[in-house]
């Protein structure tokens, strides 16, 4: 599965790594290992890492973006990780590169890369990194294993997800023949400040449904700036306030900024994947996203998930 791409980091000197926007775990913890894996297996390769900032992920090692000149991308291979579409791509210059490749675990959106590995069987995106460095024989320094199981980590929801196999657990063995503090993670990934206890409790009492059981909050740009916390702490961060919840099966995070409505979907049991796809957006059968104009078009988006949620309402 890997050998094209595996060719196409061996072929070229430069490389140049993206993933998409308002980074996760998985998408840091990929762009990271990946970059890590090619340094130690290619010294003499560049290798760079650009993107939108780290955010609450800036505890992870090296997740400082670079500085890359639009001139680097003339003779590179730009690789784009844990991304299904192409307007979520953390800086569309990856279309400069000679030559693009793909490395993704989302259900298929478009074809986005001339080289392309995609398998929505994993897990997660460093799920699927580690494998190629597995099946490729490549040597694996400490702080890719470290940023590769913490991708694993976030995006199985600590091995909870029903993602999650048995391959999960052999790759995250794998990865922990290496020193990883996992004390020390899971705190940085799990641990809530006093400010944050506080911002989930309010937004447990925002919460609202719709007539057939879908949970929703809706965050006006006027509550953001009130609340004077980031966008990820608040779409990202409190969508999980409504997961656990006896008889909700579907719930959504909407929040205004300044380039749209954020949409964090969920569900326990239904396949809310198309819903994003049909507003912009994509990810995974029970946890997708997308980001539309106005709040006249969120609540457009309540009704189509409202009428999922209506087809096990109170079974």
């Amino acid at each position: 599965m890997f050998e094209a791409i595996l060719r196409e980091i061996a072929a070229y000197d430069t490389i140049i790594l993206h993933r998409h926007s308002q980074p996760d775990g998985d998408a840091l913890g990929s762009q990271i290992g990946l970059k890590h894996i090619i340094r130690e297996n290619w010294p003499q390769k560049t290798v760079y890492m650009v993107g939108d900032a780290a955010g609450r992920y800036g505890f992870m090692r090296d997740s400082v973006m670079d500085k890359v000149p639009d001139e680097a991308y003339t003779d590179a291979l730009a690789i784009i990780l844990d991304t299904s579409a192409r307007a979520l791509i953390s800086d569309e210059r990856y279309s400069l590169a000679k030559h693009t490749a793909r490395i993704d675990h989302h259900l298929f959106v478009e074809k986005i890369a001339e080289t392309e590995v995609t398998d929505s069987s994993f897990e997660s995106c460093c799920g699927l990194v580690t494998t190629m460095a597995m099946e490729g024989g490549l040597r694996m320094p400490q702080i890719a294993a470290e940023s590769l199981f913490t991708g694993m980590v976030t995006d199985s929801g600590r091995f909870r997800y029903d993602a999650t196999t048995a391959r999960t657990y052999r790759l995250a063995a794998y990865l922990m023949e290496q020193p990883i503090d996992t004390n020390a993670l899971y705190r940085n990934l799990y641990a809530s400040d006093w400010n944050t206890v506080k911002l989930r409790a309010s937004f447990m009492q925002k919460m609202q449904r719709t007539p057939h059981g879908a949970a929703y909050v809706y965050t006006t740009r006027e509550e953001m700036q009130e609340l004077k916390a980031d966008e990820f702490s608040i779409s990202r961060g409190m969508v999980s306030v409504m997961g656990d919840i006896r008889g909700v099966d579907v719930w959504v995070n909407f929040t205004e900024t300044d380039h749209g409505v954020l949409c964090e979907l969920r569900s326990t049991e239904q396949n809310i994947n198309p819903i994003a796809v049909k507003y912009g957006g994509g990810g995974h059968t029970k946890a997708s996203g997308a980001t539309v104009p106005d709040r006249e078009t969120a609540m457009q988006m309540l009704n189509d998930l409202d009428q999922l949620a209506g087809e096990t309402y109170g079974k």
